[in-house]
């Protein structure tokens, strides 16, 4: 089997894209913080800020492909502590994109649909980037340096991504799950829009883009676009759920540090054109095999 390396395996993407890698090829995944361990995978600890701890890295390990998932993927985060993202938002991406270069690696880079400002969805992968918040214009960084790098990398934009929580990792909707089992209300936006998958969906289109796409930017959206208020709805009629406790409010209800953009829905032809199939949400929220309320 050939070898995928896959960076972030310790985050919520990165444990589920393990999951489903493994069946058709021979993994090894990243970690730096957070210690983990994956049946059948073999997991390194690496510092991806440091240019000769991944070098060393890929030139012993020769993968067939790389998957770079790591990052610092909050954007209230970002925008707080925008250096200390940016080290492995763009420093380490930047660092990939020349390894994978130098060796005529496939590379495969997660951004996201937060490049885009939300006034003009949905959003094809040649509508121009508009980033709001520090962590959107750090993928941008990100995108435009490993292209002009690496004219080979493929760009794969993702949207809100939904699952079970990995060892290491939560879901966002674990908290609305656990909030509404409580019994407590739930506020969720409705003027925000995306158009979200489940994680083993999101792993399925970056399997798929490794096999089939080359030099490309990729959307990797599903096919609803949905409010958050909509799919806290959709989760709880689907999840057994009090939906009664779900109740409407606006982003500037809640202050954030990083603005929010309204609208980043995501146009997904081109991914759905070589063979990216999302199952409607009500059936991939099916899927998770969640254990409802009782």
């Amino acid at each position: 089997m050939k070898k995928l390396l896959i960076t972030g395996a310790s985050g919520f993407l990165g444990w589920h894209l393990c999951q489903k890698a493994q069946q058709s090829w021979e993994v090894y995944g990243t970690y730096f913080n957070h210690k983990i361990t994956i049946p059948n995978v073999d997991l390194l600890k690496i510092d991806l800020t440091n240019f000769l701890d991944i070098k060393t890295c890929i030139n012993q390990l020769k993968p067939d492909g790389i998957i770079h998932l790591a990052a610092a993927s909050k954007p209230n985060y970002c925008q707080i502590y925008p250096q200390e993202s940016a080290k492995i938002n763009i420093e380490a991406s930047v660092n990939i994109a020349n390894l994978c270069s130098d060796l005529e690696i496939p590379c495969i880079f997660t951004s996201t649909d937060l490049v885009f400002d939300g006034l003009n969805a949905p959003y094809k992968e040649t509508d121009p980037v508009s980033p709001i918040s520090y962590y959107g214009e750090q993928k941008v960084k990100a995108e435009q340096q490993m292209l002009a790098i690496y004219p080979k990398t493929v760009v794969c934009r993702m949207p809100l991504m939904f699952g079970l929580a990995s060892p290491t990792s939560a879901s966002f909707i674990d908290f609305f799950i656990n909030t509404l089992k409580e019994g407590k209300e739930l506020s969720l936006f409705i003027d925000e829009f995306r158009t979200p998958v489940s994680s083993s969906t999101a792993a399925d289109g970056l399997l798929l883009a490794l096999q089939k796409a080359s030099g490309n930017i990729l959307h990797l959206g599903g096919k609803e676009r949905i409010s958050r208020y909509q799919f806290g709805l959709l989760m709880a009629q689907v999840l057994g759920l009090p939906s009664h406790l779900i109740t409407p409010c606006q982003q500037q209800d809640v202050p954030m540090a990083a603005p929010r953009s309204p609208d980043t829905s995501l146009d997904s032809s081109k991914a759905f054109s070589l063979g990216y199939n999302p199952l409607s949400l009500k059936e991939q929220l099916n899927h998770l095999n969640y254990c409802p309320l009782v």
